[in-house]
This record gives structure tokens, C-alpha cells and sequence, in this order.
């Protein structure tokens, strides 16, 4: 005997709205019929004329979530297909969001259990008539019960189906808002097409709160047409920075080259930084997007000229945040962080190959000199080349303050002291280190702490009327001691 499922849509509405060839394949094939849900307004028709099948509709209720509703229906038709042909019959068409008929796809040939597909209405062609609009436009398919917003495009249409109930409604509406305006029209179309077809607009925020959504209900999402919604998408700053860089753009960012715009990026790193230190989210909404507007003039530039896009970038942080991470992305197991960061030590070293003359070659590339220094001594302390405690620390201090002093008594040799001071500065990022304090964060504070109290004394001395200079450096001083006492 022939293991075989045939799949049969039912159409997105009533019996006129499906093929005739499912018609009769239903009322009068002798093969045992499936329905994935018998609400469906085809087989209330069907019952009424007296016909009567087996549905899965009693395992909704069985499960927490659809992938899990799926799987045992999935299951289930496979292992009655092992005994007598069967029929599975779903809304709409069988290859148009129906996961069920997936999983079958998937698992009946390595069960020598054939899965033939038959006729069926898509939904789509009746929502694309009531809806009047044109998929060659711009049109995309999304799966309410999965929704990604991700790979929602607010400049197509968008049609999202399997919105069955309100927690789905509800699910669907949270994920839109993330892109569009709480009063951003939709539209809830229910049995497009049939006798039962309900068309009716929305705004956003009240999507779930309507009661007639059901087995047949999607969700139209007309495209955006106002560019501030489309403020949003990384599609739009892109065009926004090709526009500036292009032949009528701005003469300024037309100018920059990748070596010109080095010192902006460092800049806004800095003013990020300081952002976050202030713990000011506007602030550092607006510096973050200044240090993505420096990656995106350095790839439109790297496109301009041929060598690299923005794509290339993204690529390449991709594929190395998934190949650094096989705790997550593979089947690598982990216990703490510690060994997470030794994972990723590994993994960079085998990347890059073994081709370094030092232990140190690389460390500290690119960083402020006095976190190059902080992760200079990280690297050799790995070794075990480092002091074990705070004293020998706090006496390489004293002894570089010494050679400081000596050499500056002696003030022939400014090259020399130079030197002495940068020693002296080494042994205090080391002395920090010790404690696991970050240098450029200290001194970050301790800038910032300046200023405060800087700010202070210049109140004073405008309270007073007079200048900076008939002010004794003593009397400056008093200020200070008084925006110590303030807290600043």
C-alpha cells in the first residue's frame, strides 16, 4: 500500500471562493479527511449539507505555543499516512504560510511517505482585490504568531496573516510599535473575499482591542509614506549619507577622507563616554549616533572609492561575533567568563595566525597612551611577569619620583625628564592596575571633578565683581576648598 498525504486548500473564504476540484475531493473521496481547523467558513457550508471530518482544532488548546500545536499535528498525520492514504485540507493555499504542510515537506519523504500537493485559493489574491492594491509595488508575507520586526519593511505593503486571536493581535501590535506611530493606520481584514469579508481600519494602538479577529483575520500595514517614520531604518541614513557624499551633497562631508575624519571619531568616542558617565540617556542617544555617523562616512567612502561598503563592515562584525562565540552560535560549553574570554583569546590567535616577533606586538594598538600602557602590563602579567603585591608597586613609584626630581634639579636634559615623567606615569597606571582601576576612566573623573570645581571658583569671582587677577592665588584657593565641602 502507497504511504501518501494529499494537501487540499480550502480558499480564504466560502464555498464559491474554492476550486471545484476541492470541492469534490471532499465530499466524495472515501479517504479519510483532515482539517487543521474546522472553523473555516467553507466547512460551516459543508457541514450544513451534511458533511462531516476529523479536525485538530481540540490540540490549540493543548499547547502554550503554535511551533508545539504544529509538531503534533505534523506527527499525528504521519503516523495515520503509515496505515491508509489520507487528506489534510487548511485554509487558503497549502504552500502559503502553513507551517504544518512545511514540517510534512520536510519529514514525510524520509518516512517513503509521499506529500502531494493539490489546488487551493490563496488568501493573498482575495486580499490583494479587497485591499485594491498592486504587490508589485513592493509586498511582503509575515507570520503574526513569528513576528520579527526585523524584517518588517514600512516601505512595502505588508500583509500579516495568521493573526488568530488577540494575544496574537496583541503580540503583532507590540513589535509594529517598535517602527510606527501608536496612531499609524492598519487594516484587519477578516475572509477576504467571501461573504463574510470585514474590512476595517484601525489605528495601531487599538488593534487588539478588537473582538473579531479569528482563524481567517490578517493584519494590512499600508507602506509609510512620511520620511520622519522612516527616520528609523538604517535604509534611510544610508541614503541620507550617499546623498551627502554625493555629487549634490554637502562640500564639507564631499571633502573628508578616511585619514581627514580620525579625529571626530575619537572625539565622539570621548563625548560618548563622557555621556554615559553623566548617566544622560538623551545624550547618549545623540553621541551614539554620532559614532555611527563616523562608521558611516568611513564605509561610504570605502564604497565611493571601490574598496569596501557598509555591507563588508557589517560582514565581517557578523561573522566574528558568531565565530568568537560558539557557546552561543555551536556546541561549545562554557562555565564563567573566564572561560569565555579564554575561548575568545584562542580563537583570535588562531585567526590571525601565529605571525608575532612579542607577546606585546599589537597590544595597545590604537588606544589612548594610557591604556595602551594599562593593557601592555595585562599582557605580560599573563606571563607571570608582574609583582605580586601593592608594596614593590608603591616603591617603583617612589624610586621613579626620585630619578623625576633629580633629573629635573638638574634641568640640561628636557629629553631626559621627559622620559623620567613617562616612567613615573607607567608605574601609576601599573599602581591602578593593582587595585583594577581603569586609568583613562580615573582620569576621566578626576577632569571632570576639575571642572566642577573650577567652575565654582569662577562663580565666586564673578558674585564679586572683580577679575581673576585681584584674586591671590591663595584667596583662589578658599574657592576651591569650598566646592570640595559642596561635594564637586
Amino acid at each position: 500500500m502507497k504511504k501518501k498525504i494529499t494537501v487540499i486548500g480550502l480558499g480564504a473564504g466560502d464555498l464559491a471562493q474554492m476550486p471545484f476540484g476541492v470541492y469534490k475531493l471532499l465530499i466524495k473521496s472515501s479517504t479519510k479527511t483532515f482539517l487543521r481547523t474546522k472553523e473555516h467558513p467553507a466547512i460551516a457550508e459543508l457541514h450544513a449539507e451534511g458533511y462531516h471530518f476529523e479536525s485538530f482544532d481540540s490540540i490549540y488548546e493543548k499547547h502554550s505555543s503554535f511551533s508545539e500545536v504544529y509538531e503534533e499535528i505534523a506527527e499525528t498525520l504521519l503516523a495515520n499516512a503509515e496505515n491508509e492514504p489520507i487528506v489534510y485540507a487548511v485554509p487558503g493555499h497549502p504552500l502559503v504560510a502553513e507551517f504544518t504542510v512545511q514540517l510534512l515537506l520536510e519529514r514525510g519523504p524520509k518516512l517513503e511517505i509521499e506529500i502531494e500537493i493539490g489546488g487551493g485559493q490563496s488568501f493573498l489574491d482575495a486580499m490583494f482585490q479587497s485591499l485594491k492594491i498592486d504587490p508589485v509595488e513592493g509586498f511582503q508575507l509575515l507570520d503574526g504568531t513569528a513576528l520579527e520586526i526585523e524584517d518588517f519593511n514600512p516601505r512595502a505593503h505588508t500583509v500579516i496573516g495568521q493573526v488568530y486571536d488577540r494575544f496574537v493581535a496583541s503580540d503583532v501590535k507590540l513589535s509594529l510599535m517598535e517602527k510606527l506611530p501608536d496612531d499609524h493606520e492598519v487594516v484587519i481584514v477578516t475572509a477576504a473575499g467571501s461573504s463574510r469579508e470585514s474590512i476595517r481600519k484601525v489605528a495601531l494602538y487599538e488593534l487588539d482591542r478588537e473582538t473579531e479577529v479569528d482563524n481567517l483575520t490578517s493584519v494590512y500595514v499600508p507602506p509609510v509614506a512620511k520620511d520622519q517614520f522612516l527616520h528609523r531604518e538604517f535604509s534611510t541614513l544610508r541614503k541620507i549619507i550617499r546623498t551627502l557624499r554625493g555629487p549634490e551633497g554637502c562640500p564639507w562631508d564631499r571633502k573628508q577622507t578616511h585619514v581627514s575624519l580620525k579625529k571626530y571619531l575619537i572625539e565622539e568616542a570621548y563625548e560618548l563616554i563622557d555621556a554615559i558617565d553623566s548617566g544622560d540617556i538623551d545624550n547618549m542617544i545623540e553621541e551614539l549616533g554620532d559614532v555611527l555617523l563616523q562608521v558611516m562616512l568611513h564605509s561610504q567612502i570605502g564604497d565611493d572609492d571601490g574598496y569596501f561598503s557598509i555591507e563588508d563592515v557589517i560582514e565581517s562584525i557578523s561573522e566574528k561575533m558568531v565565530r568568537r562565540h560558539p557557546h552561543v552560535f555551536g556546541n561549545v560549553s562554557v562555565e564563567n567568563e573566564e572561560e569565555v574570554l579564554k575561548n575568545w583569546e584562542e580563537i583570535k590567535a588562531e585567526e590571525k595566525g601565529d605571525t608575532k616577533k612579542s607577546l606585546l606586538d599589537g597590544v595597545g594598538k590604537g588606544l589612548p597612551r594610557t591604556l595602551a600602557a594599562y593593557e601592555l602590563q595585562k599582557e605580560a602579567a599573563k606571563t607571570g611577569f608582574d609583582w605580586p603585591d601593592i608594596a614593590p608597586v608603591l616603591d617603583k613609584l617612589q624610586e621613579e619620583v626620585s630619578e623625576f626630581n633629580e633629573e629635573a634639579s638638574k634641568g640640561d636634559n628636557p629629553a631626559a625628564l621627559e622620559l623620567e615623567y613617562g616612567d613615573m606615569l607607567f608605574v601609576l597606571v601599573n599602581l591602578g592596575r593593582h587595585y583594577g582601576i581603569n586609568p583613562e576612566e580615573a582620569l576621566n573623573k578626576a577632569n571632570r571633578k576639575f571642572v566642577q570645581r573650577f567652575a565654582h571658583i569662577e562663580k565666586r569671582v564673578r558674585e564679586s565683581g572683580k577679575d581673576f587677577h585681584d584674586f591671590s592665588l591663595e584667596e583662589l584657593d578658599t574657592f576651591w576648598d569650598e566646592a570640595k565641602k559642596l561635594g564637586f
